[in-house]
């Protein structure tokens, strides 16, 4: 039992001490990650170590649509032994203990430290360079301990979230996109309905595009990342170039203007205008027909303005774009090349 689909990242491909226990459909695992004994992966979860390195220890389980990944030359991710994750949640640039319980749609970002025997409960959001202490359970945004816990009770825990992951339904057949050279479409998204891909844009891994009434509009240089979901069920979706939607996204019938950031595992109401040059935190929501004023960073649940998009986060932004057209020239390379 391997994943559906293993690419190698910079000559590095990933190594597992013995085959995982379970790959669910696709399943993938890219570049310089070590993944220990009896790892179990659920349907289009997302390993992803190019630019840092991923280490994980034994009885590692990753639970349908969510994502491991790294911080470019920043941070590595460092996960210790018998840790559970849920559904839809992202495991981003951190360091995380044994016997760990991250539940579902749980967002956990760069530099965060969670120690052994924790449970974060699900739809928390743990904030960059947080430290969560162990022996408590978390939750809220930002996550915060709310009891003490027990070791025999995050087991209880973790079983109980394994329990409840069952199959993910089985999705009607996708579209075969035929995208211009510049453009890369990973093997394990799902793109369904009227698309429009612009030059060098890139839809990364298990991301699933359904234009079921209006169209999805890609500009030019703009990165869908892992697991992101996007759906039209009224006028459709438009992406502004030199824009970036991060792991786990979830938007539906929005507009989003140019040189913006979507965060981690954002959740985009219908109806949302988000204009040029916003940064929306990670974690943050809208409410339906909300406007996003430019030039600013918002963040919250709804999301609010927290400051000016000052020159350092709009270099960062810019060099996010620049990154991601580099990983879709490869990506494509590494997969038409690969089995």
């Amino acid at each position: 039992m391997t994943p559906e689909l293993i690419l190698p990242h910079d000559g590095a491909l990933p190594v597992f001490s013995t085959r995982p226990v379970w790959c669910g459909r696709a399943s993938t695992v890219i570049g310089d990650a070590a993944i220990g004994a009896q790892a179990w992966l659920g349907d289009h979860s997302v390993i992803r170590a190019d630019g840092n390195r991923v280490a994980i220890g034994e009885r590692f389980w990753l639970g349908h649509r969510s994502t491991v990944h790294i911080a470019t030359d920043t941070y590595p991710t460092l996960v210790g032994d018998r840790v559970t994750v849920g559904r839809n949640a992202v495991v981003h640039a951190c360091t995380v203990g044994s016997d760990v319980v991250i539940e579902d749609d749980v967002i956990v970002l760069d530099g965060a430290r969670v120690e052994s025997g924790v449970l974060i409960e699900a739809g928390a959001t743990v904030f960059p360079r947080a430290h969560l202490a162990a022996g408590f359970a978390y939750a809220g945004s930002p996550a915060k301990p709310v009891r003490p816990i027990t070791l025999p009770e995050v087991a209880e825990r973790a079983e109980r979230l394994r329990e409840a992951s069952g199959d993910l339904p089985q999705a009607p057949a996708a579209d075969e996109p035929e995208p211009e050279p510049s453009v890369f479409v990973a093997r394990t998204a799902r793109l369904r309905g009227r698309i429009a891909l612009g030059a060098g844009a890139s839809v990364l891994f298990s991301c699933d595009l359904h234009a079921e009434v209006g169209p999805i509009v890609v500009g030019a240089n703009t990165n869908i990342q892992d697991n992101s979901v996007v759906r039209t069920r009224g006028e459709g979706v438009v992406l502004g170039r030199d824009t970036t939607i991060g792991h786990n996204v979830r938007l539906a019938d929005c507009r989003i203007g140019a040189r913006s950031l979507i965060g981690i595992g954002c959740v985009v109401a219908p109806g949302t205008v988000v204009a040029d040059d916003v940064l929306l935190a990670a974690g943050a929501t809208t409410d339906p027909g909300q406007l996003l004023e430019g030039g600013h960073l918002w963040g919250g649940r709804p999301a609010r303005i927290l400051g000016p998009l000052d020159a350092e986060k709009r270099t960062m932004m810019a060099r996010v774009v620049e990154g991601y057209v580099a990983h879709g020239r490869a990506y494509r390379q590494a997969q038409e090349t690969s089995p």
